[in-house]
């Protein structure tokens, strides 16, 4: 029941942000447009509205289950692509790559995957110490985070097309999205949920201690770099198209299992579903509730996500006697 609900408010938001804009139609004309064309107003709703919404949905669902991995592994409800620094570093490996050599500008994917993979790597390196403590965890991925967010600001001084990318990097304005953008996360989103979902056994077995996954046959190093390769794909690929957008992977899994509970065949696509209707609706209301300007999803993600997550962290040190 909770999951029809989810995906019929997804459809009702999709629908709702399809019709609301500067250019308004009703859903009858709406339908008969895409069916039948001869309507402007529908012509240009379907080349810029639709591909905005996609990759709007596409980002959420994949920033939010990168979120549901990255708290198996590390077995900290803390962890997220944003707040830990993967996205940021995602986003500063693409640009200065694409800064240097601007040719290789629809390559920036690939770049993305790559530096949100050295970013979950010093993660690693610099919070392990005799094993995963995860309060110290989420102090070293801020750190690192705050390290890449600042060398993103910093390439965003210069200019020409450094500027435009590290803009597109740094900030979740879906406008302008193109159907070469939904293409694209279409494609590794897809591929990134799919394997994701393969994954929810290890998933559920990783949140036992090591030794206890080791005695139920899991290869545990093994399955946490395959389920953070994952992650890191999927966050990758939603910052390169749709932007530096942080708590997603925070809210939506908390809520996920606050709804349906903590078996990750279950979650992962329930969160991915909401993870999408998250995105969709801060950006439906950032492009609508301001007649003259519009307001990133990444700021409303903010003001949403900065509160809670103090509240997770407080609720962390009362859990860990602190």
């Amino acid at each position: 029941m909770t999951y029809i609900a989810a995906i019929v408010l997804l459809i009702g938001v999709t629908l709702y942000a399809m019709r609301t804009g500067s250019i308004k139609v009703g859903l009858a004309e709406l339908i008969s447009g895409l069916l039948f064309g001869g309507n402007d107003n529908v012509d240009v709703i379907r080349d810029l509205r639709f591909p905005r919404i996609i990759v709007a949905i596409m980002s959420g669902a994949a920033l939010a289950v990168s979120g549901v991995l990255l708290q198996s592994v590390m077995r900290n409800p803390l962890a997220d692509a944003g707040v830990i620094g993967i996205s940021a570093g995602a986003g500063f490996v693409s640009v200065l790559t694409v800064m240097i050599w601007p040719m290789l500008f629809f390559w920036m994917p690939l770049f993305s995957v790559i530096g949100g993979l050295i970013a979950c790597f010093l993660v690693y390196a610099f919070s392990w110490r005799s094993g995963l403590q995860p309060l110290r965890l989420i102090l070293v991925g801020v750190a690192i985070n705050a390290l890449f967010t600042g060398l993103n600001q910093l390439l965003g001084f210069r200019g020409g097309i450094a500027m435009s990318t590290a803009n597109q990097a740094s900030s979740s304005m879906f406008a302008l999205k193109t159907w070469d953008d939904v293409k694209v996360i279409v494609l590794y989103g897809v591929i990134g949920l799919i394997a994701a979902f393969a994954l929810s056994t290890w998933c559920n077995l990783l949140a036992l201690q090591d030794r206890t996954a080791g005695n139920l046959g899991l290869n545990v190093m093994r399955a946490r770099v395959i389920v953070s390769f994952v992650a890191v794909l999927l966050a990758s690929v939603a910052t390169a198209i749709g932007g530096l957008i942080a708590f997603v992977g925070l809210l939506v899994p908390h809520i996920s299992r606050q709804l349906i509970g903590t078996d990750h065949r279950l979650l992962i696509p329930f969160s991915a579903i909401m993870g999408g209707l998250l995105i969709l609706i801060a950006d439906t209301v950032g492009r609508t509730l301001l007649t003259q300007t519009e307001i990133p999803a990444s700021v409303i993600m903010t003001i949403i996500g900065g509160p809670f997550l103090i509240f997770m962290l407080m609720r962390s040190d009362r859990v860990h006697g602190n």
